[in-house]
């Protein structure tokens, strides 16, 4: 049996290539996700290990420069003090901050998040060891900075040029004294490093005289954790002190878990390719064991047991999945270093370090692709085992029987209504659980319509038949016809893309509902013309706010600064605002009292926390401010709450009589003449063209909030790509296995008189009602799911309402037909090329 297995896999090579190529994407999706994921982890772990080698004891201090309470950080006195105890041989002091670099266009270079700027830390040789300088060197005067190389060739910059660097503050320009090249995690993020004189990044970050980070090295023999002892006591209460090698330890547990993340997504989406590659490889199967009925029913006369079928079936699975595995495993290999490339196109940077291919991919590789094609072929080996030898025999063609059909159509009715039920029903409960059963019907779902598909298949072809036959005469019956002669095939063929078109679907609808909310929300509570905010997402200098009072044409101004304070007792997330302009600059509904008693040190509370509380206008409540003075605040106001507005309002003024430095998230302006040209211009010049510093206008702001959703989506679309592929794999399967199931039918039609073009036509318009059909079901069943997920997260989304993004929907369908056309071409050029003398001989 198994050199029968054998010889059918050789004699029926080009059947078996779809079969082949859908597992070898699946196995391919695997393997390279963990090839990926484990040379990206790898890579990062030694690069972790490198940069603690020499580090005995790290400190870490979470003082903050624009938040006073955080502390001062490591002072010059502690460092020298630690630098004089035994066994250590240095001591290397950090400091760092934002700091962005201007191309010679003004524009930021590098993400705003990523762009970093430190002090350059020389030792008694004058070299620091963080840095390898290929040109110049690190900054010697309080005007000098360096660059990383990257940055210094995107702005074209050279040693002795002038650069333009921004931090929290004005924008500065410094002298270029030297480009380097680090491991710093901010460049390999795709952002930039500007190195500061030690004094200048102090100021500019933290303190004169202080430090954020301390790395010590010890002179060897010494005991780590001995040191750390003699360490710990010398430090502030804000100062953390680990050995390096704990801290080493840490960053890799951190970089595991993220990778962890992102490994889990890839392989779900792998997962899905498999999924749907099954049935190709079932229908695959199913077609070749129907072709040889009568030689599985001649050996089952001379001697072979059902079992005995079923194992060469399985046996011919067993070769095709070790094959495609193979192939799969290289082609993943090959993706994992193509994606490790890739990562250079977004900007950022993998640490060098060797391709990681350890047992694991390998395991998995061969498992899937053998078990995955074996578990479908199971099923049509049975079937074929079953069939008595004289039955199959005399027909070529085992039709299954009405009662397996009814059977399969009570299962898949069942199960569906199981899933239609859990989805419905966590829609209805609207939190995280809800989501969790939603997920679960919709695996239930989509399971039972599979199992009803086949079923589904012939009253929705009915329905398109007549337009078939008026529009395409003959060939339009004849597919119509062909695509529900055999319900089982039509249904398999069409649920790889259903699977495929749900996703897709349920996440379309979704994503731009969700847009479609937040937009909203923008939309409605945003009146300024302009909203201004550091590129890194970091507070703004007040020198900017200054500067943006003072713009020409400026009609109104509200910064939204972070503030603190303690009411009755409770800390209360707050925030100041101008009194006067900020109801000008956001929608401020107020249910009682007055938004402008704001001016006369009074605050508002919003509607929510003030019933939670129990406050309402006019009451006093005992207060604590940021700078630990007790005094007391009395409620002018309650207003309906905002995604832009915290539960608390203060006025700026009196939340500037209790901080050393305001913490401006964001600064709302309203122009004369509403947004222009000229206005944006005016602002961005009186910023002094800080290239860190982002002047939105309302389209930029709904951009901002909307265009993580929209992004996402189209990663997801990319990553369910792959799934479609295998769909439209297993059409050209179909249809090709079907032509040559069909070459005597098609041998007679031809001498009937139907010509060649009229047989294309045929083939192509059986594709296309097979591909439109298992779309179509694929749309409605993501339509439905995708209402659900949104009744489930619509009392986090104010303003809710579910919007069906029509105009994807139908390219999606047209997308499909245009699958159904492709797929066809190689069938349908087979079927038109047949001898119809030959082909009405075959059997």
């Amino acid at each position: 049996m198994l050199r029968t297995a054998l010889r059918n896999v050789l004699a029926h090579k080009a059947r078996l290539l779809m079969t082949v190529l859908a597992v070898m994407l699946g196995v391919a999706f695997v393997s390279g996700t963990l090839v990926f994921t484990d040379t990206l982890s790898q890579a990062f772990r030694n690069q972790s290990a490198k940069n603690y080698d020499d580090v005995a004891v790290a400190v870490t201090s979470y003082a903050d420069g624009s938040n006073p309470e955080s502390g001062s950080g490591v002072s010059q006195k502690t460092v020298d003090r630690i630098g004089a105890l035994d066994g250590v041989t240095a001591v290397s002091a950090r400091v760092n901050g934002f700091a962005g670099v201007a191309d010679p266009n003004g524009k930021l270079i590098g993400v705003g998040w990523s762009n970093k700027g430190a002090n350059f830390a020389p030792g008694k040789d004058g070299k620091d060891p963080a840095y390898a300088f290929g040109q110049g060197s690190g900054p010697a005067a309080a005007d000098q900075v360096a660059l990383d190389q990257d940055t210094a060739a995107k702005g074209r910059y050279k040693v002795g040029d002038r650069v333009r660097v921004a931090t929290n503050g004005p924008v500065k320009e410094y002298t270029l004294s030297g480009i380097f090249t680090t491991d710093d995690g901010a460049v390999s993020a795709g952002g930039s490093l500007v190195l500061f004189q030690t004094p200048v990044a102090q100021k500019l970050y933290l303190a004169p005289g202080h430090f954020q980070d301390v790395n010590v090295s010890a002179a060897p023999g010494t005991d780590d954790e001995k040191l750390l002892d003699q360490v710990v006591p010398l430090l502030p209460k804000e100062a953390v002190a680990r050995t390096g090698a704990a801290l080493a330890d840490e960053q890799a547990k951190d970089i595991e878990a993220g990778m962890s993340g992102l490994n889990q997504v890839l392989l779900a989406f792998a997962g899905i390719a498999l999924f749907v590659g099954v049935f190709l490889i079932a229908n695959t199967f199913t077609m070749l064991v129907a072709q040889r009925t009568k030689e599985i029913a001649l050996m089952r006369a001379v001697g072979a047991s059902r079992r005995q079928v079923t194992r060469s079936v399985l046996a011919e699975a067993g070769l095709v999945g070790l094959v495609a595995a193979a192939v799969g495993l290289g082609l993943g290999v090959l993706l994992a270093v193509g994606l490790r490339s890739g990562m250079s196109s977004f900007g950022m940077k993998v640490p060098g370090g060797p391709l990681v291919v350890t047992a694991t991919p390998i395991v998995s590789a061969l498992a899937v692709g053998v078990l995955i094609t074996m578990l479908a072929a199971w099923l049509p080996g049975r079937r074929a085992a079953k069939i008595p030898p004289v039955a199959a025999m005399n027909s070529v063609h085992a039709a299954p029987s009405a009662k397996s059909l009814l059977v399969r159509n009570i299962v898949g009715s069942v199960i569906t209504a199981i899933g239609a039920t859990a989805i419905a029903g966590g829609a209805g409960m609207g939190d995280e659980n809800g989501r969790y059963l939603i997920g679960l019907g919709a695996f239930l779902a989509l399971i039972g319509v599979i199992v009803l598909i086949p079923q589904l298949s012939r009253p929705i072809v009915a329905l398109v038949r007549p337009l078939l036959v008026s529009v395409f005469g003959v060939a339009g019956k004849l597919a119509g016809q062909n695509a529900v002669r055999n319900p089982r095939r039509t249904g398999a063929t069409a649920s790889a893309l259903a699977i495929g078109l749900t996703l897709v679907t349920g996440l379309s609808v979704v994503g731009v509902t969700v847009g479609q909310s937040v937009d909203k929300m923008t939309t409605d509570n945003i009146r300024a013309d302009y909203m201004v905010a550091m590129a890194s997402g970091g507070p703004l200098d007040g020198s900017a706010l200054a500067a943006v009072e003072k713009a020409p044409g400026v009609s109104a101004v509200s910064p939204l600064t972070s503030t603190y304070l303690k009411l009755d007792g409770e800390f209360a997330p707050t925030s100041a605002v101008t009194p006067g302009d900020v109801e000008k600059v956001l929608t401020v509904k107020t249910v009682s009292g007055g938004i402008g008693s704001l001016a006369d040190g009074r605050i508002a509370v919003a509607e929510d926390s003030a019933r939670k509380h129990g406050w309402k206008v006019g009451d006093t409540l005992p207060t604590v401010f940021g700078d630990e003075k007790k005094g007391s605040l009395k409620v002018g106001a309650v207003f309906e709450g905002s995604e832009f507005l915290s539960p608390v309002l203060v006025g700026s003024e009196l939340a500037a009589q209790h901080e050393k430095k305001p913490n401006i998230q964001q600064i709302f302006v309203k122009m004369d003449g509403g947004q222009s040209a000229a206005g944006e211009k005016a602002l961005i010049s009186a910023l002094g063209e800080n290239p860190a510093i982002s002047v939105m206008d309302r389209q930029d702001i709904r951009d901002q909030f909307g265009g993580m959703i929209n992004m996402m989506l189209n990663i997801v679309y990319a990553l369910l790509a792959m799934a479609l592929l295998i769909a439209v794999l297993g059409v050209v399967n179909t249809l090709a296995m079907s032509v040559f199931e069909r070459q005597q039918e098609i041998g007679m039609l031809r001498a009937i008189g139907l010509d060649r073009r009229r047989v294309k036509r045929m083939v192509r318009l059986e594709a296309v009602v097979i591909s439109l059909f298992g779309a179509l079901v694929g749309i409605v069943l993501g339509v439905f799911l995708g209402w659900a997920i949104g009744q489930s997260l619509k009392d986090d989304l104010p303003g809710y309402a579910l919007v069906l993004p029509w105009g994807r929907i139908g390219i999606f369908l047209l997308l499909a037909g245009l699958v159904g056309v492709l797929a066809s071409l190689w069938p349908a050029r087979s079927a038109a090329r047949l001898n119809m003398l030959n082909a009405i001989k075959a059997e």
